[in-house]
């Protein structure tokens, strides 16, 4: 069996393999943890955790996958956290290959949870943060703030220019059904809020972003038009040259259903990039999600204002009326709803006046279809004359197994359920 993983790794090595001094690369993998992997064992449903021969074999394979592709930093998702066997057997083998590794577990002891490797040739850790969005799907993220250590040829004479970036791995909760889009919007909006954040609080000059992880939906989905929103890139999408209506030139994951669909991004966001202000995005983001639950009942645009009117006489949109509509569509009203404050906020953004009503208008240009003015974005990243902000170019994105990238789902792979995605990235200078 080892010889046989081994011939597998070794026919699907990526080409690409770093070996460029100005270039670093980036995994993103989800490796299925073992007490979620279902198994017909002796002619009985089982999990793999039950069974120590089978999570080890696998994992181990993983291991040599991992070690194989070499790349600068790894994210991996549902890593197994509450297995100690399991998790020295990573931190030994990662160690020993040297990586410095960063572990964090779901919230309320769900057992598996995130990892997080960076080659120490490659980077310095200058900080690292656990965000635990305390939800009820039990997400957290992982960023660690890192310094680019390689030699960088083009910066060598520059001792002006700040080689920092951000790195944050996440694993987003499953669409089981339409109510939870609001969620997963949710959890990406904390992680944006968390990231501005801790860039604040430290005083920086914004810094060059990669989030990687499973983010469980497609281009199609609203959480991928949220993050391009805020001006991030899918860095495979980026390297193919593939537009939105590529979506189904490649694949990443089969899921529990059968289906197959591309979930896995390392999304790439550079400094210097103007933007939509994250609060803007964050409300375009849940109209948006409006429009596509009224559209699918068939309601046309003047359907959709009435709707939002409620029992209102008036030709305009009451607080009250707004509030209804949105409890009708469950976006409010339950545990994993629209806060009371999330719901206020949103009212102030489609409100554009201030005048405790929405006229027709003012839906139109809030809520149906959002057009902002340049008070509503904001310039990512400040150029000043003691620190030049670099950014990144992607030079290659490679996915594995590589059926994948065909838009197919090889019956021979059994690593995981997901395909490892490995993206290759140069530094970009400021002219």
């Amino acid at each position: 069996m080892g010889k046989k993983r081994v011939s597998r790794v070794g026919s699907y090595a990526i080409s690409s393999a770093i070996t460029d001094p100005n270039s670093f690369s980036c995994s993103t993998f989800n490796i299925l943890a073992p007490i979620y992997k279902r198994l017909i064992h002796e002619d009985h449903a089982c999990r793999e955790s039950e069974i120590r021969a089978y999570w080890l074999d696998r994992n181990e394979g993983i291991l040599d996958l991992l070690l194989c592709e070499k790349s600068s930093i790894i994210c991996l998702q549902e890593f197994w956290v509450g297995n100690e066997e399991l998790v020295n057997m990573y931190d030994t083998r990662l160690g020993d290959a040297g990586y410095i590794n960063f572990k964090l577990a779901r919230t309320n002891n769900r057992g598996d949870g995130l990892l997080t490797a960076v080659h120490k040739d490659y980077f310095r850790v200058i900080d690292d943060r656990e965000f635990l969005f305390n939800d009820f799907g039990d997400r957290v993220a992982q960023l660690l703030h890192v310094e680019v250590i390689a030699p960088l040829t083009q910066c060598r004479n520059n001792n002006n220019v700040c080689q920092e970036l951000v790195i944050v791995n996440t694993h987003l909760l499953f669409p089981h059904d339409s109510s939870m889009c609001l969620e997963r919007l949710r959890q990406v909006y904390k992680i944006l809020q968390s990231v501005e954040a801790y860039q604040k609080e430290n005083n920086l000059s914004p810094l060059p972003i990669i989030l990687c992880g499973d983010w469980n939906g497609s281009k199609r989905g609203h959480v991928y038009k949220f993050l391009r929103s805020q001006g991030f890139v899918s860095s495979y999408d980026t390297a193919h040259h593939y537009t939105d209506a590529d979506a189904h030139k490649w694949v990443s994951h089969r899921n529990h259903r059968g289906n197959i669909c591309g979930v896995d991004f390392i999304w790439l966001l550079n400094p210097n990039k103007y933007r939509k202000v994250l609060k803007t995005s964050w409300s375009d983001a849940v109209f948006g999600l409006f429009k596509y639950h009224v559209r699918r009942a068939s309601l046309t645009e003047a359907d959709a204002f009435a709707f939002l009117k409620a029992d209102n006489d008036g030709d305009y949109i009451t607080y009250s009326g707004f509030c209804e509509a949105l409890r009708q569509l469950n976006f409010i009203g339950h545990p994993y709803g629209l806060s009371k404050a999330e719901t206020k906020d949103l009212w102030l953004q489609a409100d554009a006046d201030g005048n405790g009503v929405v006229d027709y208008k003012e839906f139109q240009q809030r809520i149906w279809n959002p057009t902002r003015t340049e008070d509503d974005a904001s310039l990512e990243g400040t150029q000043t004359q003691t620190q030049v902000m670099m950014g990144y170019t992607v030079k290659n994105a490679v996915l594995y197994p590589t059926e994948a990238e065909r838009g197919m789902w090889p019956d021979d792979y059994s690593l995981s359920d997901h395909a490892r995605l490995t993206v290759a990235f140069s530094p970009r200078l400021p002219c």
